[in-house]
């Protein structure tokens, strides 16, 4: 049986990787919470532009072309030379990609923080700021190679593999497959989410995101405020796909906390809240990616031994649970601001 190229990447291909652009460990390596790629906080002899440490991302292989990770370099340097505190790759040797022994991987400074205090409405007004300067520098161009947050992408053909691949059991494959053909019939009548690229009905229109903008992905400090990690998922969609994974609880807690966002956001940008419509569509699409993205990565040792639920008749029942309150939440009432 073959290894995972995975496998290969140990902590000595680590360092020499880090030497070959002129960054020398001095042994301490400490890898960090990342399942796609491989990524690893790395202590230096020598502070390098006054960081003691940096933090070494390994792409994934073939997940990306390079021309688009060089997008998503390109769009974090925008981002931080408008001043919006996002942490994107080192130029080392002229580059920001650099590739070693089979592997693509580019070296970011360590940011220090920890999860935001969702419950503050401060803390989300300052957030959404923030999240309003991102995307006026996102919607100051295209991106030409990376994909775009859409219906395709991330439901149906997630819910073709999954069934061509016979993934999910027998016993709850039909239920599974009902609803959620019944999720995906919803969330088309959302042109915005069915064909990316243009506005919907309502006018919403799509841009360069972060796209993966749950809390882990932000490092809060009480005297800086956030900073932006991880736009390994930056893509084109509607901009409320920035926000709703900053909602939690019960309606009345998201609404309150939605409101917070909104209020920091329009300090600097109009929020269209025709947007808010697409919010339960764009968590089921999430949901359905993630069952897929689990089965497809599961070659990968590290999923097996973080996941070991993962697959068995109870995840999909789970599931089958899940859809079904989408389903229901996809059929009330938006959100309001």
């Amino acid at each position: 049986m073959s290894l995972h190229p995975y496998e290969e990447l140990t902590p000595d291909v680590v360092l020499d990787a880090l030497a070959a652009v002129g960054l020398h460990g001095d042994g301490r390596l400490l890898a960090l919470s990342s399942y796609e790629n491989r990524v690893y906080q790395v202590h230096l002899e020598e502070a390098h532009a006054g960081h003691a440490a940096v933090v070494a991302k390994f792409y994934r292989p073939g997940r990306w072309s390079e021309a688009q990770i060089l997008e998503e370099h390109a769009f974090a340097r925008e981002l931080m030379e408008a001043e919006v505190p996002a942490v994107g790759p080192l130029l080392l040797g002229g580059a920001t990609l650099h590739h070693h022994n089979g592997f693509a991987f580019s070296v970011s400074p360590r940011r220090g923080g920890r999860a935001p205090e969702l419950d503050d409405g401060e803390v989300l007004e300052w957030i959404g700021r923030f999240l309003a300067r991102i995307h006026t520098v996102g919607a100051a161009r295209p991106f030409e190679s990376r994909g775009a947050l859409d219906l395709q992408t991330f439901a149906i053909e997630p819910r073709d593999w999954l069934i061509a691949n016979h993934a999910i059991p027998l016993d709850v494959q039909a239920q599974w497959l009902k609803l959620c053909n019944d999720a995906i019939d919803l969330i088309a009548a959302c042109a915005e989410l069915a064909r990316p690229g243009g506005t919907n009905t309502s006018g919403a229109r799509v841009l360069r995101l972060h796209g993966d903008c749950h809390p882990g992905n932000i490092l809060w400090t009480p005297a800086a405020g956030p900073h932006f990690v991880d736009l390994d998922d930056a893509r084109t969609g509607p901009a409320v796909q920035d926000l709703w994974m900053l909602l939690s609880g019960e309606r009345a807690q998201r609404q309150k906390q939605l409101g917070a966002l909104i209020d920091g956001y329009e300090q600097f940008r109009e929020f269209d809240r025709a947007e808010l419509a697409l919010i339960e569509p764009l968590r089921t699409l999430r949901l359905i990616h993630y069952s897929a993205w689990l089965a497809r990565r599961w070659d990968d040792p590290a999923f097996p031994r973080a996941f070991p639920w993962f697959g068995s008749s109870d995840y999909w029942q789970g599931q089958v649970q899940m859809l079904e309150e989408q389903i229901e939440q996809m059929r009330e009432p938006p959100l309001v601001a």
